[in-house]
C-alpha cells in the first residue's frame, strides 16, 4: 500500500521519513515517491494492506544498480496488538520491466536478469536491514522493559 496512505500517525510518518532518508543517504541521487501505485480499481484490488510501499527513482539508468527505479515493500504482521516488520521486498525496474529482486524473507539473494554490482548489493542489503530495524525499534524497547 502506498506509504502516503499508511502514514496515519506521527510515529509511522516519522519512520517512513527515516527510511526515505536512509536510502537517500546511501544513494544521494534518488528521488522518493510515497505513492508508487496508481489509484484505480485494478491496482487497489492487488494492494497489500499489510505493507508500506515506497519507490525511488534515479535521474537516469543506474549501471551500478542496474535499474532506473527501486520499489520497496516493507511487510508487516500483527502479533497481538503489535505490528512487526517481518521483511522487505525490493525490486529494480527499467523501461524493460523488473530486472532484479531481493527478498529479506527468503535468503537475501538478488535474482534477475541484471543484478546490481556487489558493492551496490551490499548497500541495498544494509538499507533493507536498517529499514526493518527502524520499524521494529519501538517494539524491541517495549519487549526489553516488559
Amino acid at each position: 500500500m502506498n506509504a502516503a496512505e499508511q502514514a496515519k500517525d506521527f510515529r509511522i510518518a516519522s519512520k517512513i521519513a527515516a527510511v526515505v532518508n536512509l536510502f537517500k543517504t546511501e544513494f544521494p541521487d534518488l528521488r522518493s515517491d510515497l505513492k508508487p501505485w496508481t489509484d484505480d480499481v485494478e491496482t487497489r484490488e492487488m494492494l497489500d494492506p499489510d505493507s508500506i510501499d515506497i519507490s525511488f527513482h534515479f535521474p537516469g539508468y543506474s549501471f551500478r544498480c542496474h535499474c532506473r527505479s527501486i520499489l520497496i515493500q516493507i511487510r508487516f504482521h500483527a502479533v497481538d496488538s503489535d505490528v512487526r516488520a517481518i521483511g522487505l521486498e525490493a525490486a529494480g525496474f527499467s523501461g524493460l520491466g523488473r530486472l532484479w529482486r531481493l527478498s529479506t524473507v527468503e535468503h537475501w539473494h538478488f535474482v534477475g536478469r541484471k543484478e546490481p554490482v556487489p558493492e551496490m548489493q551490499e548497500k541495498l542489503k544494509r538499507c533493507c536491514r536498517e529499514a526493518i530495524d527502524i520499524f521494529n525499534r519501538d517494539l524491541d524497547v517495549c519487549d526489553e522493559t516488559a
